[in-house]
């Protein structure tokens, strides 16, 4: 049987990759339990520093498994429990890319849609490539995209996620751009290249200031700016105390390269 999501390690860096084409590499409960249990494993791996999120065929990820979610209607409750236990277990994936100590990196090509434009938003990165399209279109089969909403509207301005919310119509990867969904859009051809540069880059650095960072990153972001400031500071205090902190600081004032471990 096919692998749904593989994984491939390279000098600190874990490249997921979603492997169902046929189905657009929708977010089936497979395909969740796939991301969930990597997200897990992840959580406890240090030797990885900077993870890459693609998908293999035409697209990216064209959102939730429309089938599987009809298909749960036959239950005596017309799917409610099973609808309601879906969204948690999205959400799980969603909120657990954003809580993994490493910074992760979307590379969507083709098409983003829906789960598959909010899965885009929970990264901490992204490189597109060029043509690649974003929407949260369920409005337009009578299904507000509101789990992706959260994610969308966390990245751009209200007025536009409020659009794209609404009218469902697609945006380009220059209008991405843009509104700020994504970091940089490249031609097609050079999208893996671009992320792995980018990965490569963030995998040189520290690993712990990494992980304090991109943890105070989302924290201080839903504080009021006093108490963004005192979680700040508290986390600076405890970078300064690292040993590797305390060597990067030296070997740059003696211009040196630092003489970090692992």
């Amino acid at each position: 049987m096919t692998e749904i999501l593989l994984r491939d390690d390279t000098r600190g860096v874990a490249i997921l990759t979603m492997n169902a084409p046929e189905r657009l590499n929708a977010l089936s409960d497979a395909m969740l339990a796939a991301l969930q249990a990597q997200i897990d494993a992840l959580a406890e791996d240090r030797s990885v520093r900077a993870v890459i999120l693609k998908g293999t065929g035409k697209a990216f990820c064209a959102g939730h498994d429309l089938k599987e979610m009809q298909a749960g209607r036959q239950a005596l409750d017309g799917g409610r429990a099973y609808f309601a236990d879906l969204f948690e277990r999205c959400a799980r994936v969603m909120t657990g890319l954003m809580r993994l100590p490493q910074p992760v990196i979307a590379a969507p090509h083709g098409i983003a849609t829906a789960a598959g434009c909010q899965l885009v938003a929970s990264c901490d990165l992204a490189v597109a490539a060029e043509g690649t399209r974003f929407g949260v279109n369920g409005v337009n089969i009578g299904l507000f995209c509101s789990t992706p909403m959260v994610a969308l509207s966390r990245n751009i301005p209200r007025k536009h996620a409020f659009e794209m919310l609404t009218t469902g119509q697609f945006i380009d990867a220059a209008r991405a751009e843009a509104l700020g969904l994504i970091n940089r859009a490249v031609p097609e051809e050079m999208l893996e290249d671009a992320a792995w540069r980018l990965a490569e880059t963030l995998a040189g650095k520290l690993s712990p200031a990494i992980r304090v960072g991109k943890g105070l990153f989302y924290d201080q972001l839903d504080c009021g700016i006093d108490e963004a400031y005192a979680r700040a500071g508290a986390a600076m205090v405890e970078n300064m105390m690292l040993e590797e902190t305390r060597e990067g600081i030296g070997a740059f004032l003696e211009k040196r390269a630092p003489a970090w471990q692992g």
